[in-house]
C-alpha cells in the first residue's frame, strides 16, 4: 500500500499484517508516514495504490463511518458542552440504540476507565489524564474491531503517561480489541506493544516484538532509533564458528562478536548498547579486544542509573551506563577520571547497514 501527496511519497509500498487482538505500534520519527498510515486505516485518507483488508473484507473504498474501526485523537476532541457521560454515550445515541442499552454500556465504560465519579462533569473540569480516559471510553463504547490511537499519551506528564500505559494494556487485554497506536516514544512502544513496526521515510524497517527490535535490530536505522546505542564502522578480519573479529578504525580497536552471515573483508557496523558495557578505573583481564581506554567527559545522572560520556584518544565519544548502587556523592567514578570501557562478545551486534 502506498500514499502520495503530489510528488511526495508519504507511505511507500507498505505491506503489513496485524493480528486480531494485538496491541500493535507504529513507531518512527516525525514525518516517517506512521500517521498517514493510521489515517488510511481509519478511512480519512485513500491509498494511492494497494488495499486495506479487515477480516477478509476490502475496506479501501469504505467511508470511515462504515468501517469497524474507531480513532482516538491526540487532542481528545471532547465535546465541551457535554458532560463526561454524554460524551461517552454520544456514538450510541447517534446510532439510535435503545436508552436502556445506552445507559448500561455507558456505565460499563465509566467503570472501565474509572470515571464513574466524574460522570456529571464537563471537560473543562477535568485534568489531562481524566480527559484522556473519557476520550478512550468514547472510542471504545461501540466496541470497534480495531481502535486506532494517534499519540494518545503525548499531552500527559511523564509519570502519568507511564501509569496510563499499563492501564491501556489492561483495558486492551480485558476487551480483546485490536489496538493500533502511533507513537514516536520508544519506551511507550516497548512497554505496551505485542509487536512494533519501525518506520522511516514511508517504509517499514522492521516488524517484531519489543525485545527483538531492541536486542537484534534489522538495520543501523532501527538500532539508532530504539534507545541509546554506540555504533562503530569497521571491517571483518576473521570469522570462524566461535567468533567474528572486526577492526574498527574509529575508535581504533578490535571487536569480537558472535558469528553472523557477513564475510571476511566486508564493511560492517558494530552496535553496542550502553547498559551492556562495563566501565571501571582498572582494565579487564584481557584488554586486547572489546576494550577501550578514555576519560570521563560528561555524566548524565538519571537517578537509578548514570550515563557516562567517555572521550576516547581519537576524540570520539562512547556511552556507558551503570546502575547507581551508591549515593551520588559516594560514587567511585567522576569527571576527568581515566577509565576502561569493556564488553562481552555477546554484547556486540553486527549490522550491514
Amino acid at each position: 500500500m502506498s500514499k502520495k501527496f503530489g510528488a511526495i511519497t508519504a507511505v511507500d509500498n507498505v505491506s503489513l499484517t496485524i493480528e486480531k487482538g494485538e496491541f500493535f505500534s507504529l513507531l518512527g520519527p516525525s514525518g516517517c508516514g506512521k500517521t498517514t498510515l493510521l489515517r488510511m486505516l481509519a478511512g480519512f485518507e485513500t491509498p494511492t495504490s494497494g488495499r486495506i483488508i479487515i477480516e477478509g473484507e476490502d475496506m479501501s473504498e469504505v467511508p470511515p463511518h462504515h468501517r469497524p474501526v474507531n480513532m482516538m485523537f491526540q487532542s481528545y476532541a471532547l465535546f465541551p458542552h457535554m458532560t463526561v457521560r454524554q460524551n461517552i454515550a454520544f456514538g450510541l445515541k447517534q446510532d439510535k440504540h435503545p436508552r436502556a442499552e445506552i445507559n448500561r454500556v455507558t456505565d460499563e465504560m465509566l467503570q472501565l476507565v474509572k470515571m464513574s465519579d466524574y460522570a456529571k462533569r464537563k471537560p473543562d473540569q477535568l485534568s489531562g489524564g481524566q480527559m484522556q480516559r473519557v476520550a478512550l471510553a468514547r472510542a471504545l463504547v461501540k466496541r470497534p474491531k480495531i481502535l486506532l490511537l494517534d499519540e494518545p499519551l503525548g499531552a500527559l506528564d511523564k509519570k502519568l503517561r507511564e501509569e496510563t500505559q499499563f492501564e491501556l494494556v489492561n483495558i486492551q487485554e480485558e476487551l480483546g480489541i485490536t489496538f493500533v497506536i502511533v507513537t514516536h516514544d520508544q519506551e511507550e512502544a516497548m512497554t505496551m506493544s505485542t509487536r512494533i513496526a519501525v518506520m522511516d521515510q514511508g517504509r517499514i524497517e522492521q516488524v517484531a516484538g519489543p525485545s527483538e527490535v531492541y536486542e537484534t535490530p534489522a538495520s543501523r536505522k532501527v538500532a539508532e532509533f530504539i534507545g541509546d546505542v554506540n555504533i562503530f564502522a569497521g571491517r571483518v578480519e576473521e570469522k570462524n564458528a566461535e567468533f567474528l573479529s572486526a577492526r574498527c578504525h574509529s575508535p581504533g580497536c578490535t571487536i569480537h562478536a558472535n558469528p553472523s552471515d557477513v564475510q571476511v573483508g566486508e564493511d560492517i557496523y558494530v552496535a553496542l548498547r550502553p547498559e551492556k558495557l562495563t566501565i571501571a578505573k582498572t582494565p579487564p583481564a584481557d584488554s586486547s579486544r572489546n576494550c577501550l581506554h578514555g576519560e570521563i567527559w560528561d555524566i548524565g545522572y538519571l537517578g537509578k542509573m548514570s550515563i557516562y560520556h567517555v572521550k576516547l584518544p581519537d576524540g570520539s565519544i562512547i556511552l556507558a551506563a551503570a546502575q547507581n548502587r551508591q549515593r551520588r556523592n559516594e560514587q567511585e567514578l567522576t569527571w576527568e577520571d581515566k577509565v576502561y570501557v569493556s564488553w562481552s562478545q555477546n554484547a556486540a551486534l553486527v549490522l550491514r547497514d
